[in-house]
């Protein structure tokens, strides 16, 4: 293994401490509300309200916390419609759901 120099085993040290010291201060927090607050498990509402065709149609996508932190369990209207799924491929969805209409004349 690498000697690790003074000036390192220093600097560590400091890292340590600032770490400690956060983590000191959010516990402290923590006590005096009394419970650590948890992330709700629906992030995101998405409501897509198309006025196409003469009349207003709503689509909601919920998306839920998944296993993973940069994907969602996506609902849509209620219905699952992907177990896990990122946002690219979610707006990627929304776009092929909503296909383009002539105009009305």
């Amino acid at each position: 293994m690498y000697r690790r120099s003074k000036k390192y085993q220093q600097l560590r040290a400091k890292i340590a401490r600032s770490i400690a010291k956060r983590e000191d201060k959010r516990i402290q927090n923590v006590s005096e509300i009394g419970v650590e607050p948890l992330l709700p498990d629906l992030r995101k509402k998405i409501e897509v309200t198309s006025y196409d065709m003469g009349e207003s149609k709503t689509i909601t996508f919920e998306l839920f916390q998944s296993d993973r932190i940069d994907c969602y369990k996506v609902l849509v209207d209620g219905k699952l419609w992907k177990k896990r799924v990122g946002l690219s491929k979610i707006l990627e969805g929304i776009r092929k759901a909503l296909p383009r209409h002539s105009r009305l004349e």
